[in-house]
Parts: C-alpha cells; structure tokens; sequence
C-alpha cells in the first residue's frame, strides 16, 4: 500500500543540531512510531481511552501503587496544575531562586495558577532544610501568603542533582510543618541516569507528593504528566486540569508517548546518552585555556563562562544561549540525538574562536 500524499515539505536541514535546548530535539523514532501505532479507528476521548489507561498501570510500576498520573500538554501546565493541587487560594510555594516555575514561565503560576512564590537564592540550585527555613513561617499570619508547599527541580535548573537522602530531608522537613512536596521532573530521567537509581527512589520512596514528569525534553514529541503519589494531599485534580486548559481530547496521543518512553527503557536510554554527551562536551571545553565550568556537570548541562566576544562569534556557528549575558555564563544542552561528532566539532569551534 503506498503511503498517504502530503504537500508538507522540509524547511530545516535533519543533520543541524546545537546546544541550545533539549527542546529543540525531535521526537524520538520509537515514540513516532508509537503515535503512529495508536493513529487510525476511534478512541474515547479526554483520557478513557485504552493508551491511558494503559499508562497508570505503567507509573504506577515507577512510582508506587498509589501514582496517578494526569497527562497535560506542557511542562508549564504541568507544574500550574500540580501546585495548584496542593495549595488553597491563600497559599504559597517556597522554590529556589532560580527555579524555572520563578523565572521561565511567564509568571504562569502566579498569575493563571493564583500562588505567591517565596523564593530563596541557592549557591547551586538546590534547596536545605536551612534555606526552606528562611521563607517558611508566618503560617498565623493573615497580611502573609501561607507557606503550603515546598517546589523543587530535579535535575535543577544548573544542572545539578539532589541525592535521594537530600530529597528526604526536605520532605521530613516540610512535612514537619504541615507542608506538601513538589518536584519538577522536567528532566527526571537525566537525574535518574546519572544517579543510576529508578526514578522511585527520590521521588514516592523518599516522601514526594506530586510530581510533574517530564517528556518533551527526553524525546517525546509533546506531552507531560502530573503524577499524583499521596492521593490524599490532593483534591479534584481532573477539575483543576481542565480548568487549566491542560485537558487534551485525543489523550491518547499524548499517554501513548509517555507509555513508549517508560514502558522499558528508552526513557533512560535517552537520558543516559544526553548526559554521557555532556560529560564529553565538559571535557572538552575543560582543555580551552580561559574556559571556566560554574556548576559541577551531573546531567544534560554544561554551564560555563568564556569572554563575551567568543560566546557572540561561537553562536553564529552553534546554536546556544546566554545564561547570565552580563557575566558572560552561557549554557550548553545535549539532547537524546546529540552525537560525539556534534560534541567534537564544538569543541574544536570552541578552541578556534579562544585561540583568535
């Protein structure tokens, strides 16, 4: 049978790739296949199709026998409906200062998800029992947003990694004061690669409550999840998601990726490649005199600090940004198709322009 025309054409070349972003990856070929795979007759619509129900039974086998996950278009929704679930209209959430729920999304959980951010600066990204302990009080405080949820990244927004003992520590901490526990998993499967730990054991074994868990950036083509681990911190999470306008009809093209990342092993064979990736790309860069890498090199991410002119003519070659322009911190992603021919053209790019 011959395949279905189509006017669409190509309008990039397939063999460019950058540092600029995990996002900026496609879909992985097994998840393509998968949505083909789940294309064609009818499914029910909004979630009681069979791919999602299929999919509880595989978080569940992640995350404990109490998950379930709701899946959400983005990673954004994701994070708006989890704390919204676990926060009333006067709460708030303790995060990092640098954490992307404060400085990537727009304001989106202030301002469509109606919470209060206590943020708190961090030396590397990742919150204490001591640093939780600057922002959490005045519970009996009318003229104060209430302190309800603790909200941290794994892996962070530097590309760092809390141990599985760290994580229970805040846990033990913020429940101690009547707190809930979020983690942003926008890149759960690279801390779980690099920890080589099942993603289980920093997240439900250790006291997590709700969780946002990451696809777009391990190689699905869209799609997160909410996964909710303690049924009882939340209330009408199938309420808030469509009030938050993260209710997808076709669900099924949704879950049906997350199933083809975790229901074996590609979600960590994914991860495990892009960290190994930027391991490689650390290396490389570490032997440019006048390079120097700011935070240690535990995930996808390498960020460095190179003089300013280097940086500029280095992006006209290789997609990147800027972390931090004024200081000249920039920031190098590598994603599940980064290959060692990408890494080492970069580097000897790199090596060119400090060398001018």
């Amino acid at each position: 049978m011959n395949p279905p025309r189509t006017d669409a054409r190509r309008h990039h070349d397939p063999e460019v790739r950058g540092f600029a972003s995990d996002n900026y990856a496609g879909a992985h070929p097994e998840v393509m296949a998968a949505l083909a795979l789940a294309n064609g007759g009818h499914q029910v619509a909004y979630g009681e199709d069979d791919y999602t129900e299929n999919l509880q039974r595989i978080v569940r086998g992640h995350f404990g026998p109490t998950a379930e996950a709701f899946p959400v278009f983005n990673g954004t929704g994701a994070n708006v409906v989890a704390l919204q679930a676990v926060t009333d209209r006067w709460g708030a959430v303790i995060c990092a200062e640098s954490a992307h729920i404060n400085v990537d999304e727009g304001g989106a959980p202030e301002r469509m998800g109606g919470l209060k951010l206590l943020t708190v600066p961090t030396p590397d990204g990742k919150l204490t029992p001591e640093l939780i302990d600057r922002q959490a009080y005045g519970w009996e405080d009318e003229h104060r947003a209430m302190p309800q949820v603790v909200s941290i990244t794994q892996s962070t927004e530097l590309g760092t990694l809390y141990t599985p003992e760290e994580i229970r520590a805040i846990c033990e901490h913020a429940h101690a004061h009547g707190m809930k526990v979020h983690l942003d998993g926008s890149r759960i499967a690279n801390a779980a690669a690099s920890l080589n730990v099942p993603m289980r054991t920093f997240t439900n074994a250790v006291g997590v409550d709700i969780l946002s868990l990451g696809g777009t950036k391990n190689g699905a083509l869209f799609g997160e999840a909410v996964v909710v681990i303690d049924q009882d911190a939340v209330s009408h999470m199938k309420h808030l998601r469509k009030l938050s306008m993260q209710l997808a009809s076709k669900m099924r093209f949704v879950s049906v990726q997350l199933e083809a990342l975790l229901a074996k092993d590609l979600w960590l064979r994914n991860a495990r490649h892009a960290n190994e990736m930027a391991q490689r790309l650390a290396e490389g860069v570490r032997a440019a005199h006048g390079v120097e890498i700011l935070y240690p090199v535990q995930a996808n991410g390498v960020f460095a600090k190179l003089p300013h002119d280097v940086s500029e003519r280095l992006q006209k070659r290789f997609r990147f940004y800027f972390w931090d322009e004024s200081a000249g911190v920039v920031r190098w992603m590598c994603s599940f198709d980064t290959t060692e021919e990408d890494v080492d053209a970069f580097v000897a790019a790199l090596k060119e322009e400090m060398a001018r």
